[in-house]
C-alpha cells in the first residue's frame, strides 16, 4: 500500500508517520509518499521519517517530491494536512478580528473563514489533480482545516472524501484514563460541527459513565477544555475546546489581546523540531512534537486509513461526513462530525439521539454560516465575504461584518485571485 501525505513537510508529519510504525502487524504500508513545494524541509522531515520507520523495524520506504502527480501515482489513501499561507496567514487570522472585538482564531470566526477562502480552492485543485493521478478509487483524508468546510466542498465535487479531527479520540483518551479503562474499551456519544461538538454520552461495555464523569470528573475535564465544571454539569454534557470562543467568547479576546497568537509559538517549536530532526542521532518522536498540537491525530488518522482501506472490515470512527439525514434539522448535504461506520465504501454515520435544543440552534446556526462561506470561497466577492460574517454567530452585526470583510480581503488578497476583478 502507498500512502501521500500533501504537505508532508509540515514538521507534523513525524507524527503521522510514528503512528504508522506503531501499527506495522495490521497496517501494510510499503511507501510513504510525502508531497511539499518546500525542498529544504521536505529533505529534513523526510529523511527524519525514514529513520523513524527503521528504528521501529518498520519495512516502509520514505519517498519525497514537488511533484502532486507523481506523489499521488498509486496512492490507495491522500492525507492532506495544508496551511496556505504558512504561519505568517495563521498569525493574521488570530489576530485581525480582535480590532473589532472578535475573536482571534484560525478555525472559526473570521480567522476561520479566511482560512477556508485560502484553503477550499487549493484543496479542489488539488483532489482534481489527485484523482487524476491516483485513479477514482483513492480516498482523500482531509485534516486541513476548518475541516466541515473544506470536507463539505470535496464532497459536493464528487469526490471520494473524508474529514477527520482530533477532538473526539483526545476526549476517549482523557476519559478512559479517568475511569481506569482502555481507551478501545470507550464509546463517545459525539455530535456536531467540527470544532463545535459535544460529548453526550460515554459508553464502557454497554453502560454510559458521563454522569459519573460529571460528578467525579468534572474539574480535571474543565482543565482539559477550558471551562468550568458547573456549566458542563447543567449542560449535562461536555463541550469540545473550541466552545469556549462561543461560550467564553469575551474572556478570551480579552486574554488573547494580551498574549501572543498561538501562531507565534508554534512556529518556535517548529523551528526546534526542524534542528532536532537534521540529527542523525535522533531516531525516535521528540517530546517537543507533543507542543505542535494535534494530539492522537497520527492514531486516528492510522485507524481510519486502514478502515477505507478495507484493512479491518468495518469499524466504528468519530469522522466528518455528509449528513444525509443523521441530524434532521440540518440539510442534507451539511457535513456533520459523528459516529459512523466506515469500511472500503467509505463512512455511513450512526444515528444519534434527539440533540436538546441548547445545542441543535448553535449547530444550525453554524451550519448556515458554513454554507455561505463555501459559497464564497467557491465564487468569491467581498459581499459573499460579508454576508457570511453576518451569519457568524460570533459576529452576527452588520458594521462589524462589513470591517472585517474589507480587512479579511485586504490581508489575503495575494490569496484570492477575484480580488482583482473585484467580483
Amino acid at each position: 500500500m502507498k500512502l501521500t501525505v500533501v504537505g508532508g513537510g509540515s514538521t507534523y508529519t513525524p507524527e503521522l508517520v510514528d503512528g504508522i510504525a506503531g501499527r506495522r502487524t495490521s497496517l501494510a504500508v510499503d511507501e510513504i509518499a510525502l508531497v511539499d513545494p518546500d525542498p529544504e524541509r521536505l529533505a529534513v522531515v523526510g529523511a527524519f521519517a525514514q529513520r523513524l520507520l527503521r528504528h521501529a523495524g518498520h519495512d516502509a520506504r520514505v519517498t519525497t517530491t514537488d511533484d502532486l502527480e507523481a506523489g499521488a501515482d498509486g496512492a490507495s489513501a491522500v492525507l492532506l494536512q495544508l496551511r496556505v499561507g504558512g504561519q505568517a496567514a495563521r498569525a493574521s487570522d488570530e489576530t485581525f478580528p480582535l480590532g473589532c472585538g472578535c475573536v482571534g482564531q484560525e478555525t472559526t470566526g473570521a480567522g476561520g473563514l479566511a482560512k477556508a477562502l485560502r484553503t477550499v480552492p487549493v484543496v479542489l485543485d488539488i483532489a482534481e489533480r489527485v484523482r487524476a493521478a491516483a485513479g477514482e478509487d483513492a480516498w482523500i483524508v482531509d485534516f486541513t482545516n476548518p475541516v466541515g468546510i473544506v470536507t463539505r466542498a470535496l464532497l459536493q465535487a464528487g469526490h471520494r472524501a473524508v474529514g477527520l479531527c482530533n477532538v473526539a479520540i483526545s476526549f476517549q483518551r482523557w476519559t478512559a484514563a479517568l475511569l481506569g479503562v482502555e481507551p478501545g474499551a470507550v464509546r463517545l456519544e459525539h455530535v456536531g460541527l467540527n470544532h463545535l461538538t459535544w460529548e453526550t454520552g460515554v459508553f464502557v461495555h454497554g453502560r454510559d459513565r458521563l454522569p459519573e464523569l460529571l460528578e467525579r470528573h468534572a474539574e480535571a475535564l474543565a482543565g482539559h477544555i477550558g471551562l468550568p465544571a458547573a456549566l458542563m454539569r447543567r449542560l449535562g454534557a461536555v463541550p469540545s475546546y473550541y466552545l469556549k470562543y462561543f461560550y467564553e467568547h469575551d474572556e478570551v479576546v480579552r486574554r488573547q489581546r494580551t498574549e501572543p497568537p498561538r501562531a507565534e509559538v508554534v512556529a518556535g517549536v517548529e523551528r526546534e523540531l526542524l534542528e532536532l530532526y537534521r540529527d542523525d542521532a535522533v531516531v525516535t518522536k521528540p517530546e517537543q512534537l507533543d507542543q505542535r498540537g494535534g494530539a492522537y491525530y497520527s492514531e486516528a488518522a492510522v485507524e481510519l486509513v486502514h478502515a477505507l482501506t478495507g484493512g479491518q472490515g468495518a469499524s466504528r470512527h468519530v469522522v466528518n461526513a455528509r449528513n444525509g439525514g443523521t441530524l434532521p434539522f440540518l440539510p442534507e448535504d451539511a457535513v456533520v462530525e459523528v459516529p459512523a461506520v466506515v469500511d472500503g465504501s467509505g463512512a455511513e454515520p450512526l444515528p444519534v439521539p434527539p440533540v436538546p435544543p441548547a445545542f441543535s440552534g448553535l449547530i444550525a446556526h453554524v451550519t448556515a454560516y458554513e454554507h455561505l462561506a463555501l459559497d464564497a470561497a467557491l465564487r468569491g466577492g467581498r459581499d459573499r465575504v460579508a454576508n457570511a460574517l453576518l451569519a457568524h454567530p460570533l459576529v452576527g452585526q452588520h458594521e462589524v461584518a462589513d470591517r472585517l470583510a474589507d480587512e479579511l480581503v485586504a490581508r489575503n488578497a495575494d490569496f484570492l485571485p477575484w480580488t482583482r476583478g473585484r467580483a
